[in-house]
């Protein structure tokens, strides 16, 4: 079972267990967000929202604040100068440890999940 979930304006295909990085979040490292954007769940019955599927939720748990590899951009004159500018993005990383779909269904991270193994002590 997977869902569709909103998570600052960007949308994301999420199941149980992915690890996914999104743009910086407020809470804390080890902390615990619920998401209930969701605009489609799969699963027995597939359902879409209008605009979002109702008591559908996405828990997650906050894994770590980054920033990204840099980005750099040359602006260039003709004839006098390069100028050399650099960017790094803020994220959040968020591990999904429950999908809820709406009608009742719950799948949960798996114990034997790589990442569960790591972050869920």
């Amino acid at each position: 079972m997977y869902n569709v979930v909103e998570i600052s304006g960007h949308q994301y295909k999420v199941k149980a267990g992915d690890l996914i990085d999104v743009d910086k979040l407020t809470s804390e490292v080890n902390d615990t967000v619920d998401f209930d954007k969701v605009l489609f769940t799969s699963g027995d019955k597939a359902q879409v929202g209008k605009p979002t599927v109702n008591g559908a939720k996405v828990v997650a748990k906050v894994v770590m604040h980054d920033r990204a590899r840099k980005q750099v951009v040359l602006t260039r004159k003709p004839g006098a100068y390069v100028k050399k500018n650099g960017h790094r993005t803020h994220f959040t990383s968020l591990l999904i440890t429950e999908i809820h779909d709406g009608q009742g269904g719950v799948e949960k991270i798996s114990s034997d999940n790589k990442y569960a193994k790591k972050y869920l002590k």
